[in-house]
């Protein structure tokens, strides 16, 4: 889908695709799943739209009709977004790394260091390129996958910007963990597109059999865990401590599965559908680029030293035999 056209789509969901934590949450996750299985280009525009859309929900501030935004929290030791008061108004003075359509949104939630600490901003962005306040670096995305979402750096300079949340709150709401695991929904519905391709493969045998029997547990796990995380969101129980936990385990179980979907595809179909099935082979591709924004191993030792720090007491609190043993 056309980016123009793909933008047009993430401003009219804005109203119909249900907020994280509503109640129905499953179908916030279907959406974005079921767009990434037919474009994953189309997907990473919808899922950074409608993230912003709920953090601007979770902070009772208002959307501006018609908007398109994205949300820049990446750091980088190599460049720094600082943030001060001039006039009595914040500005935006720096560079902030990973700023995917910076040249094409209208809009975008931006963290940046204050003297409270890290704090989010929305920032005009269609209103900064005009002035000059807005300058996108081109040039820089040499990616083969996600080719037209360009996620290069942004150089601001005293760009006006509103702060949302006070300093801190990005990181501590409820709804950052909410958001991981819609981007999980998104590698999901992309995996999804890609072992698709196994439906047309020429081989019919039984290790043929086998590849398409592991990439549908696969798929199946990856499944049960958004559909259970999606209870636990609107059930009130993916919070705090609790929420991180519940995004990293769902996050890696969705990675490892797309990941295995990926080699397992690869194997059984072989070098042609990559170099002459264009749809797939940007499909893979896309997906490739898309699923390194998890960490993997890094990620889940992150994971393992959370569960460290739970308190095993208050998890053993349920009467004995009515819960999982773990």
């Amino acid at each position: 889908m056309p980016i123009q056209q793909a933008l047009a789509v993430a401003s009219s969901s804005s109203a119909t695709v249900p907020l994280p934590g509503s109640g129905d949450t499953l179908r916030r996750w279907q959406f974005l799943a079921a767009s990434a299985a037919e474009d994953l280009t189309t997907a990473r525009i919808l899922e950074a739209h409608l993230d912003a859309v709920a953090i601007l929900a979770e902070a009772g501030e208002a959307l501006p009709p018609g908007s398109t935004w994205g949300v820049f929290a990446a750091e980088s030791d190599a460049v720094r977004l600082d943030a001060r008061t001039a006039s009595g108004r914040w500005v935006l003075e720096g560079t902030k790394p990973w700023c995917s359509l910076a040249g094409d949104l209208s809009h975008a939630l931006v963290t940046a260091h204050t003297p409270s600490g890290r704090r989010l901003f929305a920032v005009d962005l269609a209103a900064g390129r005009e002035s000059g306040a807005v300058e996108v670096e081109v040039g820089a995305w040499h990616s083969r996958g996600l080719v037209e979402v360009p996620s290069g750096p942004v150089h601001l300079h005293r760009a006006p910007a509103e702060p949302v949340g006070e300093a801190g709150w990005y990181l501590r709401r409820p709804g950052f963990a909410h958001g991981g695991i819609g981007v999980a929904a998104c590698w999901f519905g992309g995996a999804v597109g890609v072992a698709r391709a196994l439906r047309h493969g020429t081989r019919d045998d039984q290790l043929a059999r086998y590849h398409r029997g592991t990439v549908d547990l696969r798929l199946r796990n990856a499944r049960l865990a958004l559909e259970a995380a999606a209870v636990d969101v609107d059930a009130g129980a993916a919070t705090g401590r609790a929420g991180e936990v519940l995004a990293a385990q769902t996050r890696a179980i969705v990675a490892e599965a797309a990941e295995d979907v990926l080699r397992i595809v690869g194997h059984d179909l072989g070098p042609a559908p990559l170099t002459f099935d264009a749809a797939h082979a940007a499909r893979v591709a896309d997906l490739t680029v898309y699923l390194r924004q998890d960490h993997a191993e890094r990620d889940v030792a992150a994971l393992g030293e959370m569960l460290e720090k739970l308190d095993e007491t208050a998890d053993q609190e349920t009467e004995e035999g009515t819960t999982w043993p773990s």
